[in-house]
């Protein structure tokens, strides 16, 4: 039997009573990156499963005939898999019900095995490493499209849109940008592109001179990098300040809001993609974006969607099991379907969405523009 849940509008269950002190409480975990480079992301992803949990709250959900209440309980991993292991252990010994997260492939790979050691089902919103639904555990899962369809469709529109002969792939050496830049790579060289160099660098990095002296000495067409916008922004400004005129694409690490920011608009022009369909294709994320606004005052960048939906695909198990025990809902997890904020939801026997799309964005005006879907 599947379970069909529809989220985009302003009411998930009908109201019935208002929370009181004897109500239940479920916890549910929030981990990602809230310090360092990518802190609006993280920030971004854990404000998308609060609104979620607060609309819950608003509801009167109820299970069993008893109201319960949801608590966030955000961590910190600073985009560190050692620290996720800490934020994974603390999480699992806090007895949360179920995590959202964590936003980086690194870290959700690590902290994975603690959650099904603690019974606790893990939901990515948007780690895209295709080794985190292989692991073998039951129930972890994956909202965004995986970096098998990512890295074939940035390989595939250099190819036929941009008519790139030539490549040169730069990552940032963690588990997200090494899985992505192998994966481009792959694909470019399937699709007739020649990969002329790989280059790397870090998720901490500022300077790419080095680099990007060697890089234009090549000539590339195409310059692919699999990292973050904290990292892509400056490398664009020094881009230009070389005068490369390659085309630059990237992964959907730096496809946020904020590139054009970091970049001081050095990237218009340049593309990326995203994990998902273009979010004006997707039914009920305008009433999504404008409910967030109206909570915290500004535009959701990237995740937050994705994290709202991962807090209503719990609880869519959790009613459908009629307990909030995660070793009964758990395995309705994988039964579930929602229309959700960001795109429809399903998951298949591995805890990959199939019905994740990849959408190829052009800054033009300091804003993303749909390139190709």
């Amino acid at each position: 039997m599947k379970i069909k849940l529809l989220v985009c509008g302003f009411i998930l269950f009908s109201a019935t009573t208002l929370v009181s002190a004897q109500d239940s409480v479920v916890r549910i975990g929030i981990a990602g990156p809230l310090s360092g480079s990518i802190a609006h992301l993280g920030k971004d992803m854990d404000e998308g499963a609060l609104l979620a949990i607060e609309e819950l709250n608003s509801t009167g959900f109820a299970i069993g005939g008893h109201n319960v209440r949801f608590e966030g309980v955000s961590e910190d991993d600073a985009a560190d898999p050692k620290v996720a292991v800490q934020v994974a252990n603390k999480l699992a010994d806090s007895h949360v019900a179920g995590v959202v997260g964590h936003l980086n492939s690194g870290t959700s790979i690590v902290a994975a095995r603690i959650y099904n050691d603690a019974g606790i089902p893990q939901i990515a919103p948007g780690a895209s490493n295709p080794k985190l639904t292989q692991l073998g555990y039951r129930f972890v899962f994956r909202l965004m499209a995986n970096d098998l369809q990512q890295g074939s469709g940035i390989a595939g529109f250099s190819a036929k849109t941009l008519k790139a002969k030539t490549a040169v792939v730069i990552d940032d050496r963690t588990a997200y940008g090494q899985g992505l830049a192998d994966e481009i790579i792959q694909d470019m060289e399937k699709g007739g592109i020649k990969v002329l160099k790989r280059e790397f660098t870090t998720d901490k990095a500022t300077d790419f001179t080095a680099i990007l002296t060697t890089v234009r000495g090549l000539h590339p067409d195409v310059i692919a990098y699999a990292g973050t916008d904290a990292q892509a922004g400056p490398m664009n400004k020094q881009m230009k300040q070389l005068a490369i005129p390659s085309t630059f694409i990237g992964g959907d690490g730096l496809c946020t809001g904020t590139w054009t920011e970091l970049s001081a608009g050095s990237n218009e022009g340049y593309y990326c993609s995203q994990t998902g369909s273009s979010l004006d294709k997707v039914k009920g994320y305008a009433e999504f974006q404008q409910r967030f606004k109206a909570r915290y005052g500004v535009d959701p960048i990237f995740l937050a969607p994705q994290a709202y939906d991962a807090v209503m695909v719990l609880a869519a198990a959790m009613k459908a099991a009629d307990s909030t025990d995660p070793h009964v809902f758990a395995p309705f997890i994988q039964k579930t379907e929602l229309s959700g904020a960001g795109g429809a939801v399903r998951f298949d026997s591995h805890g990959d969405n199939p019905k994740a799309a990849v959408t190829v964005y052009q800054v033009r005006s300091g804003k993303l523009a749909v390139a190709a879907q």
